[in-house]
């Protein structure tokens, strides 16, 4: 079959990903939806097809914690020739809670995974890219500290102190390092809205927006826990969600709820015109003073420009909409 255009969602094979991803199938057979994760362990694009008694569901390999590999997932998809990318959800994340890990490339692993890998993506595939595209970053509610998430107040300073902390920086709870990385999320995600806008008058009409998926217990977020932990998450909390609700946040939903919240958020004709805002499942609310910093958002994407980039060419290329 011809697919008319594709759709990429990083961290798909399971949880929210996964929702969004088997919605998004079901709602566009006419699209090929491309589900793109480190592993794969209930075969997701198998299981969507099967689900949807459709063929329009694909799984790629991806991982995030290295350049060389996000570089090579990027040159087979151009030998592929797969049909140009409309609709590029960038939904993958991790937390380490305890000490600091780090990328194949040196970088803090939590910065380097939740945004650095996925804007260096961004960049690469930007080529292939339809000229009304849009751009969904899951971000989350824990970056705002206003929110009262009960995660450590997100802090950045630089881009640099982020990705190379420095020494004494392991007495920093990882909690904390998950929640900086989900505020970079939303530097990043008007950052990159301003040079959309400035593409406008090339007959660009590309969109960008952050969705905060909420609380979602038994996701493969909390993997690098404690076993204890690990048990509450998957088997106590998730027949909890009533009562965290109420004690906690209105904001706490299914991996299936908030999935298909991010499909819609993605391709609804309601918010296709939506830009440069923040979603908390499907309404647009406020996002933390610190996010709307334009002196912190210009280091961020300037930052990244120069440390992923290979040559001066590349950095003038990636660096769109200047």
């Amino acid at each position: 079959m011809s697919y008319t255009n594709a759709v990429l969602i990083t961290g798909g094979a399971q949880g929210l990903g996964y929702y969004a991803a088997l919605e998004i199938a079901r709602k566009h057979p006419e699209y090929l939806v491309v589900v793109a994760s480190r592993t794969d362990p209930n075969s997701s694009a198998t299981t969507i097809n099967s689900t949807l008694r459709q063929k329009n569901a694909l799984f790629m390999p991806l991982d995030l914690g290295s350049f060389a590999k996000i570089r090579s997932f990027v040159n087979v998809w151009e030998s592929k020739k797969y049909p140009p990318i409309n609709h590029l959800l960038l939904n993958a994340g991790l937390q380490h809670p305890e000490g600091i890990k780090y990328t194949d490339d040196g970088l803090e692993a939590t910065f380097g995974v939740n945004q650095v890998g996925h804007a260096l993506l961004f960049h690469l595939l930007y080529p292939f890219m339809t000229d009304n595209a849009r751009v969904v970053v899951v971000s989350s509610g824990t970056h705002d500290p206003a929110q009262k998430s009960g995660l450590p107040d997100a802090v950045y300073n630089t881009a640099e102190e982020l990705a190379h902390p420095k020494p004494g920086a392991e007495k920093t709870p990882g909690r904390q390092r998950y929640s900086t990385s989900k505020l970079t999320n939303l530097l990043w995600t008007y950052a990159l809205n301003r040079r959309f806008s400035a593409l406008s008058s090339e007959g660009k009409h590309l969109t960008v927006v952050a969705f905060d998926p909420g609380l979602m217990p038994g996701t493969g977020l909390a993997r690098d826990a404690s076993a204890t932990l690990l048990f509450v998450w998957h088997h106590v909390l998730p027949r909890l969600i009533w009562l965290l609700k109420i004690m906690f946040h209105g904001n706490v939903h299914t991996p299936k709820e908030s999935g298909e919240n991010l499909a819609w958020v993605a391709i609804s004709a309601d918010v296709k015109e939506e830009t440069g805002v923040y979603f908390e499942m499907r309404k647009t609310i406020p996002s933390s003073v610190d996010s709307h910093d334009e002196k912190k958002q210009h280091d961020l994407w300037d930052w990244t420009i120069k440390n992923v980039s290979t040559s001066e060419e590349e950095r003038q290329k990636f660096d769109i909409g200047k």
